[in-house]
């Protein structure tokens, strides 16, 4: 009431000033007079007009209800005529103080609201700084114990009770807006009331074009609301990332010593890892989750895969097939933006363009290793780890591009084993797949779609990326055609989602970050997005990302304990087995069997040394004699032996021993030493050694002795050094004592004694058994051994004629012998009498120098005389001595350099072979082999990815 005593006053003050004016300089303007005199007592003055200036709103709330301002209520004028009563003005005063009042309360309760709204998203908005609660010292974590927080906590409000506090400053824009509308001029007679005529088609028309204009407004408005949201997200995320990079580099340093723990990421990459060495014979199958890229060949997914992980990783060729095998791609959050494989030390930097260009060289590499020859693809996996600040967690395995033709250069079978390494992935039914079409291609042409569609016909795992939208919408004639791929109509694959991205120019050499500028400049100013063909959330690879690792880790969530049971059976079934089967026996797997196999082979090598050099010697010296034994006697002594006088005896000698020694001795002696190093290198291998042998590692020693022996080389210097010793050796005629002598005497007796055993044998052999064997043993002769028979009974009459016959016959006298055979009605032939004459005058000579040996046991007086008026000459006997001693002086040599060189080289020779097994997988694969190391093998993997998915289950729960 005290408001309308006050509007009276007020009025009363207009009319006074009013008359007071009316008789000096006419009326006083309405214009001057109070604001609310004006709206009551004055509406009939026909030009009235309130001119008050606009009401502008300069505040706009940023949140997701964010609207667009309110148009300014137009009125249409509605005229009442003039009523002279003013009885009812109060009453209408107080409605419409009401009004306001209600209007200013319900702002009051809807900004409570809106303010609370705008508090929970910001509050989403803030990042997670759970795992950096190491950050903290461990005082703060602590501080609970002496102060109840929860108590102080429960004290302070709420946030809904702060968002009552707070006003709703669009409701009282819009109250104030209302107010504008209220006290704006019109006709006399014109109130708050004139929006309430129904009949005004002024008034419809108007309100048509408004909701159309606000449609387009709001939808506009909408765009780049959503647009700010991104916008504001990414710099907030940059920021994250700079904060993030910050910790971890300090943490590099050694700032904080709390123990940084392994990111949840790398410890379900290295479950993956593990289980793609596993062999699923015990019906234990991998389904843990991946995100599977496949598509069309140059379709773009390695582009996308490469903005996910934000860096230009892969090879590229211009319509060339450049992906020739799987791919696993860890990606994880890191100081520093780098890369390394699972198999090597080496980090990529991938903020420098050449380590850039070297781990797309590396990759290409590996990737064409691992195709066999004949084959274009190959299911290997080569497995790479990304690390930068601000990746999304997830796993992801790039597929070889599905192709339709097989062309030239190709292998017949590329397209079905491209297929096949597709399934086998895409069958795990808890793989993620990322199936990549190109837009700027008829939908039509696809061949990636109809293998996704059987392999999860029901969409429940797959995400549908759209690439080259840019090209798409320029390309096009009908933009509805891409909204339909988008939204799966026009495939009858099914999706989880559908999303739409641009992964550059189509330029090689452009970076990420300008093709993630381009992207966005693109969908900002996109036809496709303005006329919400396309929803904000389904564009740039950022959300694709976003959405695959939100996807990717709820996988990973529900399948991830059920994996862990299944590994728990399987290795409850592989101890039960190796129980029964070897009950006294340690679980040892492949690598460990072959660790113990080399601490063998390393302790056999090293008992080389242990050989004493009385034993090297002798073994040395036999050997040698064996290999030139056969040459001394039949190119040296037999010659030799069958000339007139000691003299030319002595002079043959000399030269053949000094031929000998210049050209074959020395390289039989190396070769000799070698063999004899291979023959007690073998021997201390193979030898079983009782009960501790194990013979399953029989075949792995057996292949590092060859390969062993294989390398080693003798040394090069060996024979030059040789050759002095044995030439002087040789050139020693010096017998000092009787003990010499009859060693040499012994030496002689028993190389000619071997030798006419021998001929002995070739002689039975010629001419057939003798009537003994004959008898007792049923054999008869040939036709052959008869006539040999004949003609060696013809020979051995002409020796016992002349015992000191020559060495070869005559031509008169194989004419005697075989006119002497043709008269018992033998036919022979000459070359049949030489062959026979040899064997017989070998045996003839060697039984007579055996007997000469008899007659030197007592010529070392005769000897140390020169045989000066002595019948008996005993030079066969010296040159013995001659050969026996450069045999054991050459074992002598040959023995230093085994002990000293030679077993030391073939010790590191073992050592190198060894290292180079242990490195090649496939090799011990093949040589360690049977039922008891493949089990051990496969219940040291289950036990292995039992105790990985254990520890990630237990982090997951952590972070949860």
């Amino acid at each position: 009431m005290w408001r309308v005593r006050r509007a009276a006053v007020a009025c009363e003050v207009c009319q006074s000033l009013v008359k007071h004016s009316s008789g000096t300089k006419g009326s006083l303007p309405l214009q001057k007079l109070h604001l609310v005199s004006r709206s009551i007592y004055h509406t009939h003055h026909p030009t009235l007009k309130l001119q008050r200036p606009q009401l502008r709103m300069s505040l706009q709330q940023f949140s997701s209800l964010t609207s667009l301002p309110l148009r300014k209520l137009k009125l249409s004028p509605v005229k009442y005529g003039y009523q002279p009563h003013r009885n009812f003005w109060p009453a209408r005063l107080a409605a419409r103080l009401l009004k306001l009042r209600y209007l200013i309360l319900g702002s009051a309760v809807g900004g409570g609201y809106t303010a609370k709204k705008t508090f929970d998203q910001w509050k989403d908005m803030i990042p997670d700084l759970s795992d950096y609660k190491w950050i903290v010292p461990d005082i703060v974590w602590e501080i609970d114990e002496y102060i109840d927080l929860e108590k102080i906590r429960k004290a302070l409000p709420n946030s809904e009770d702060l968002a009552k506090l707070a006003p709703d400053f669009d409701k009282i824009a819009e109250s104030l807006s209302l107010l504008k509308d209220f006290f704006t001029t019109g006709s006399p007679g014109e109130t708050a009331f004139r929006a309430t005529d129904p009949g005004s088609e002024s008034d419809k028309r108007y309100r048509k074009v408004s909701d159309k204009e606000k449609i387009d407004q709001l939808q506009e408005e909408l765009l780049h609301t959503q647009l700010k949201y991104q916008r504001i997200l990414e710099r907030l995320e940059k920021e994250n990332k700079e904060l993030r990079k910050l910790v971890l580099q300090k943490d590099d340093k050694g700032i904080h010593h709390r123990k940084l723990k392994k990111s949840l990421i790398d410890m379900y990459s290295e479950v993956l890892d593990v289980l793609s060495d596993y062999d699923a014979s015990y019906n234990t199958q991998d389904h843990l989750p991946r995100v599977v890229v496949v598509g069309d060949q140059s379709a773009g997914k390695t582009s996308v895969l490469e903005m996910i992980a934000q860096a230009r990783i892969f090879p590229r060729g211009s319509g060339e097939m450049m992906t020739r095998s799987p791919v696993k791609v860890t990606l994880s959050e890191g100081p520093h933006h780098v890369a390394l494989f699972k198999d090597s030390s080496r980090e990529f930097d991938l903020t420098k363009e050449e380590d850039l260009a070297a781990l797309r060289r590396e990759i290409e590499l590996r990737m064409r290793k691992n195709v066999k020859e004949g084959c274009t693809v190959s299911p290997e996996t080569i497995s790479l780890n990304v690390k930068g600040p601000g990746l999304q967690r997830m796993v992801l395995v790039d597929l070889p591009g599905v192709i339709n033709t097989v062309t030239s250069g190709m292998a017949p079978d590329t397209k079905e084993t491209i297929f096949s390494i597709s399934k086998a992935y895409m069958q795990n039914p808890n793989a993620i797949i990322l199936c990549i079409q190109d837009g700027s291609v008829d939908a039509e042409r696809s061949i990636v779609t109809d293998l996704v569609s059987q392999m999860d016909p029901h969409g429940r795992r797959t995400i549908f990326v759209l690439t080259k939208v840019d090209l798409a919408e320029k390309n096009v004639t009908s933009p509805s055609r891409i909204q339909q791929i988008i939204e799966g109509k026009l495939f009858p694959m099914k999706a989880l989602g559908y999303f739409a991205v641009v992964t550059g120019k189509g330029n090689s050499s452009e970076s990420i970050e300008a093709i993630r500028d381009y992207e966005e400049e693109f969908f900002q100013n996109s036809k496709l997005l303005k006329t919400s063909m396309l929803k904000a959330h389904q564009v740039t690879t950022r959300n694709l990302s976003l959405a695959v690792s939100d996807c990717f880790w709820k996988m990973v969530r529900e399948s991830v304990e059920q994996q862990a049971d299944s590994f728990k059976a399987t290795r409850f079934n592989l101890e039960t087995e190796w129980k029964n089967n070897y009950p006294r026996l340690r679980e040892l797997d492949r690598n460990e069997l072959f660790e113990k196999a080399k601490n063998e082979i390393l302790d056999e090598v090293i008992s080389l040394s242990q050989v004493t050099p009385k034993h090297w010697e002798e073994i040395l010296q036999q050997s040698l004699w064996e290999r030139v034994s056969t040459h001394v006697i039949e190119n040296i002594y037999l010659p030799a032996a069958q000339t007139m006088n000691s003299g030319t005896f002595n002079t043959t000698v000399d030269i053949k021993l000094k031929q000998w020694t210049d050209k074959q001795l020395p390289n039989k002696a190396v070769e000799v030493a070698w063999e004899t190093l291979q023959e007690e290198f073998s021997r201390f291998m193979t030898e079983p050694k009782g009960k501790e042998h194990d013979d399953i590692f029989d075949k792995l020693k057996e292949a590092v002795k060859e390969e062993s022996i294989k390398r080693h080389k003798w040394n090069d210097f060996a024979e030059d050094s040789l050759r002095v010793i044995q030439h002087n050796a040789l050139e020693d005629r010096s017998i000092s004592d009787k003990q010499q002598w009859d060693a040499a005497i012994y030496f002689m007796e028993e190389a000619l004694q071997a030798r006419l055993k021998d001929t002995e044998n070739a002689i039975e052999n010629m001419v057939g058994p003798d009537w003994k064997k004959r008898w007792l043993y049923w054999k008869n002769r040939t036709q052959e051994q008869c006539v040999h028979n004949e003609t060696k009974n013809e020979l051995e009459k002409m020796l016992k004629c002349n015992e000191e016959h020559p060495a070869y016959l005559a031509s008169d006298e194989i004419t005697t012998v075989r006119k002497n055979l043709e008269s018992r009605g033998v036919e022979v032939d000459p070359s049949l009498i030489k062959d026979t004459w040899h064997q017989v005058y070998r045996r003839h000579f060697l039984k007579t120098a055996l007997n000469h040996c008899n007659l030197c046991r007592r010529g070392f007086y005769y000897y140390q005389r020169h045989f000066v008026d002595s019948e008996l000459e005993c030079n066969d006997v010296v040159l013995f001595w001659r050969i026996q001693r450069m045999l054991a002086i050459t074992a002598n040599t040959l023995r230093q350099q085994l002990t000293n060189t030679e077993v030391r080289r073939l010790e590191k020779n073992v050592k190198e072979v060894l290292e180079d097994f242990a490195e090649d997988s496939e090799k011990k694969v093949k040589l360690l082999t049977g039922k008891r190391v493949q089990l051990a093998e496969d219940l040291k993997k289950v036990r292995e990815i039992q105790e990985k998915l254990d520890a990630f289950i237990e982090a997951l729960h952590q972070e949860k």
